[in-house]
């Protein structure tokens, strides 16, 4: 019995499915963590949508941003690009179920010994703020009134969290924090701006919110993706698992029993 969790697929059903190959995982009796970005930009995010749903319980999945950008395009708020190649799951004849079944998963998920989340957890947030703020957007998104949720959430303000912050300014700090989050300012405010790995940022303006001096520590790591200019991550108290499968790096998958990490080469397309 054992506990993978696997980095951003993004569509790399086929890497996918070799590391599980690779371990022998049984979904009988191991629990495959997915850390967030299913879909879009790879070959196959129809594929893996269904594969993960599939899974039923034995599939423990938190929501990316381009996740939330699919349920978007669903709702015609953005256009279907074709760099994203999710069209196939606009024609499937499951595609209403599929994106049914991926809005009612949550930001953030909890293991008795770690937590997970797309791309972190606010610097300014204890573990029990973070699970309340989760909650919060989880059950607009569950709601008869998420399509507002999804119609209003783009955009960078506010930067900054304050209790006090209401309706969709507070639903839309929460929803960065969690799926879009990399560099902090040095004051605590979220930059969207900047994808850089931090060894190529020059100066003290830029820090990954890992990093930031304030941050409050959570009882529990932090395992998130997001990140591919990381190239992984393995800190004291966060590990970051995108790789960059679909850019042409790796997928990569941690057994957290044992912390041993596996990886597949970006097949060739």
């Amino acid at each position: 019995m054992a506990t993978y969790i696997v980095g951003d697929i993004q569509g790399c059903f086929d890497e996918l499915q070799l590391l599980l190959k690779t371990v022998s995982f049984n979904p009988k009796k191991d629990t495959l963590w997915l850390a967030g970005d299913l879909v879009a930009r790879g070959p196959k995010s129809l594929e893996t949508l269904r594969f993960v749903r599939s899974l039923g319980d034995s599939a423990k999945v938190v929501l990316g941003n381009h996740d939330l950008h699919l349920l978007a395009v669903a709702l015609g708020i953005h256009k279907l690009k074709n760099k994203d190649k999710t069209a196939p799951i606009f024609d499937a004849e499951d595609r209403d179920e599929l994106l049914h079944w991926l809005r009612k998963q949550p930001l953030l998920a909890e293991h008795p010994e770690f937590v997970m989340c797309h791309a972190g957890v606010s610097p300014q947030w204890t573990l029990e703020q973070a699970r309340q703020y989760a909650n919060e957007v989880e059950a607009c998104l569950r709601s008869d009134d998420w399509t507002w949720l999804i119609e209003n959430m783009y955009d960078n303000q506010p930067d900054f969290w304050q209790e006090t912050l209401q309706g969709i300014e507070r639903y839309r700090y929460i929803i960065n924090a969690f799926t879009r989050m990399r560099f902090c300012l040095p004051d605590g405010r979220l930059d969207m701006g900047c994808k850089l790995p931090p060894r190529e940022v020059s100066g003290d303006k830029f820090v990954p919110w890992f990093n930031l001096k304030e941050r409050i520590p959570l009882s529990k790591p932090v395992l998130f993706g997001h990140w591919a200019a990381l190239e992984g991550y393995d800190g004291k108290d966060v590990i970051g698992l995108d790789t960059g499968c679909v850019w042409g790096g790796s997928l990569t998958m941690l057994r957290w029993e044992d912390k041993t990490y596996f990886t597949q080469d970006a097949l060739e397309r």
